[in-house]
């Protein structure tokens, strides 16, 4: 089922068009990645969905409805730019986001607590926003971001100025609060957390979709057909038409192998050959990262569209 789905969005500003046509649908209950080059579009995408612009053309759905003004009460939104009032007690900001959210002050400060005990950060309720360091703001806008528990959480690049110990606790909490059932639809250019944390996505370039999918899926389409092979030998030296040895790298007592077999050639044909001739200690099929299938789907899209 599909928690978020938007069809045939169009959004023109005068002379330049920010998307066109674009349809994505999100699952409920997953992480969902929104992808693609600065100015591609997917600002703009947000800011419709978040009912902040009108599309020009196209509809978005919710559980299948049409969506309405009263679904934004259901949605959490942390946009790429920051804004806190830095003069405001840092208490006192949570609390009136979260009754801006619809929230009444003892639910409020209910939730307020639990979250600052659960980020351990309960004694920084009196102090002033602009005493706290980037990291420190962008953790009490997460919070602001999540506190009226909405369904839909939409997240524009949260990663951005964490060091890795505080974006692995927003990493955690993304996958805590998927998996309470919560759909989170995240927009960033860190592709290693896109592996780490979403089930599928929608790369956006040049204001359309070009790649809508499950990540695995995805990665798999692009494969290059490289497996890696460690093996207990000194050396490698096997030829065969079918394959290429793309690189070999000698470690202690074993070497790693890559090698890129022909599409023809069956993955269990290449490791019956090797199984035959070397001690193998294990091996694996190489898939493109996330980052490769970004730079290879923008670029082909680039050369097509010229």
């Amino acid at each position: 089922m599909y928690y978020l789905e938007t069809k045939d969005i169009v959004k023109q500003y005068a002379e330049h068009l920010a998307l066109n046509g674009v349809s994505i649908a999100v699952p409920q209950g997953s992480v969902f990645g929104l992808l693609g080059p600065n100015g591609a579009g997917k600002t703009t995408l947000i800011r419709i969905i978040t009912r902040i612009i009108a599309p020009d053309s196209g509809v978005i759905l919710v559980n299948g409805r049409p969506f309405t003004g009263q679904d934004v009460y259901r949605i959490g939104y942390l946009p790429e730019e920051r804004g806190l009032y830095k003069k405001m007690k840092v208490g006192d900001q949570v609390m009136y986001l979260a009754q801006l959210r619809g929230m009444s002050r003892k639910n409020a400060q209910t939730e307020l607590t639990k979250w600052f005990r659960q980020f351990n950060i309960t004694n920084w309720y009196n102090r002033k926003v602009e005493e706290l360091s980037k990291g420190m703001q962008q953790k009490v806008q997460f919070i602001a971001t999540v506190i009226h528990n909405p369904d839909l959480i939409i997240l524009d690049e949260p990663f951005s100025g964490f060091d890795p110990l505080n974006a692995d606790i927003i990493k955690n909490e993304i996958l805590r609060l998927k998996n309470e059932g919560k759909t989170v639809l995240l927009s960033t250019h860190d592709m290693e957390s896109v592996e780490e944390l979403c089930d599928n996505i929608a790369l956006i370039n040049q204001s359309k979709v070009v790649l809508h999918g499950n990540v695995f899926e995805i990665r798999n389409a692009y494969r290059q057909h490289v497996l890696r092979f460690r093996l207990f030998s000194d050396d490698f030296e096997m030829e065969n038409e079918s394959f290429t040895v793309l690189s070999k790298e000698k470690k202690h007592e074993y070497i790693d192998v890559r090698i890129q077999k022909k599409v023809e050639m069956e993955n269990t044909e290449l490791i019956k050959l090797i199984l035959n001739a070397y001690p193998v200690i294990s091996f694996e099929e190489e898939l493109p990262t996330m980052r490769e299938v970004f730079v290879s789907a923008v670029t082909s899209q680039s050369i097509k569209d010229n």
